[in-house]
C-alpha cells in the first residue's frame, strides 16, 4: 500500500511541483482544495475544504504518512485592510483545523511540515541564520503569528517541522514568471536600489527537501529553506537578462516601482523593493545536499 501524502492548499505553484515528484516517488497524493473533488491524469486526487473547518476532508490526514500545508492567501496583492485580514486568517485557519483534524485521527501522520516564509527576518542586507532577530512590519507580523499558531499545538505522534521559503526559482509558474516577463519586455533591470537581497532556491531542491523531511525523523523545528548562495537584485536581474539574451535594461527607480506595482501589476511594491540575506545554516549542518548553487547555470537552464 502507497504511503499517503496530504498537501493542504497545494493546489498552487509550489504544491502541484512537489505533488508531481512525490507521485514520482511512488506515493498517493492528495491535494486539500477549494474547488471541486477530481483526480489528475497523474493520479493525484483533488478533495474538497474551505480551509478553516472540519469536514469529510479528515479521513485523508488520518491514515496518511505526512502532511504538509501550504495554504494561506498570496502576498502578491495590494495590502487592503480586507486582504490583510485574509491573508492573515487563511493561515491560522488553515494551522489550527490541520491541528484539529491530527488530534482526532485514529492513525495521525508521522510529520507535519508547514510552509512559512523568510519575510520573518524583514528588510535586511545582514547575512541571516535560523537565528537571527525578526524584522518589523506587516509581513512579519504575519511569520510571526503563522509560527506561533504552529508551534503552540504539539503532537504525540507527529513530528513537526517548519520551512522558512525563500524566492524558489522554477518555470511555468511562481516567482520567476512575472521577471522573466518584464526582462522579455526589455524592463528587466535593476529594481530600486538594487541592493535588495534575494535568497533563491531551485524548485527540484525544494521538493527534494520537503521529501526528505517526510521521511527523516531528523528534521524538526525552524529551518531556512532557501539555496546557500543568496545575491542582491542587481546581480540578479543582469543574470537573468543574459540567461534570456538580453542586453542592458534601463533601471527602475523606487518612484516606478511604486507606480508599476499599483497601477499595473496591482501588487504591493515593496515586495520588490525589499530583501534578506538568508543562509540555511541547519539544512547545511545536518548534510543537505544542494544540487543548483550557481546562479547563472540556475537560469540557464530555466529559462
Amino acid at each position: 500500500m502507497l504511503k499517503r501524502v496530504v498537501l493542504a492548499g497545494g493546489s498552487g505553484f509550489l504544491g502541484t511541483s512537489l505533488a508531481d515528484y512525490l507521485t514520482e516517488e511512488g506515493y498517493d497524493v492528495v491535494i486539500l482544495t477549494r474547488s471541486d473533488s477530481k483526480i489528475a491524469e497523474n493520479g493525484v486526487r483533488y478533495v474538497q475544504w474551505d480551509g478553516a473547518t472540519l469536514g469529510e476532508w479528515t479521513s485523508e490526514v488520518d491514515g496518511s504518512f505526512a502532511v504538509v500545508n501550504f495554504t494561506g492567501k498570496s502576498v502578491n496583492c495590494i495590502y487592503t485592510k480586507a486582504n490583510k485580514e485574509e491573508i492573515i486568517s487563511s493561515r491560522l485557519n488553515s494551522v489550527h483545523v490541520v491541528s484539529d483534524a491530527i488530534n482526532q485521527a485514529e492513525n495521525p501522520p508521522s510529520a507535519l511540515i508547514q510552509a512559512g516564509s523568510l519575510a520573518i527576518y524583514g528588510d535586511t542586507r545582514e547575512e541571516c541564520d535560523e537565528n537571527a532577530p525578526h524584522g518589523d512590519g506587516f509581513s512579519v507580523e504575519v511569520c510571526e503569528k503563522w509560527e506561533e499558531a504552529f508551534f503552540n499545538q504539539t503532537f504525540d505522534e507527529t513530528r513537526q517541522v517548519l520551512f522558512r521559503i525563500g524566492f524558489v526559482l522554477g518555470q511555468n509558474g511562481g516567482a520567476l514568471e512575472p521577471l522573466e516577463k518584464l526582462t522579455r519586455l526589455g524592463l528587466g533591470g535593476t529594481v530600486g536600489s538594487g541592493k535588495q537581497y534575494i535568497s533563491w532556491l531551485h524548485i527540484n531542491d525544494l521538493n527534494k527537501l520537503f521529501h526528505e523531511a517526510i521521511e527523516d525523523e531528523r528534521y524538526n523545528g525552524v529551518y531556512n529553506a532557501t539555496g546557500p548562495n543568496p545575491v542582491t537584485n542587481k546581480t540578479f536581474m543582469r543574470e537573468l537578462r543574459q540567461a534570456m539574451g538580453k542586453g542592458w535594461a534601463p533601471p527602475a527607480p523606487t518612484p516606478f516601482v511604486w507606480l508599476g506595482a499599483y497601477t499595473v501589476m496591482r501588487t504591493e511594491p515593496n515586495l520588490a523593493l525589499t530583501g534578506r540575506n538568508c543562509v540555511p545554516r541547519k539544512l547545511e549542518e545536518e548534510g543537505f545536499q544542494f544540487q543548483y548553487t550557481n546562479l547563472k547555470e540556475t537560469l540557464k537552464e530555466l529559462v
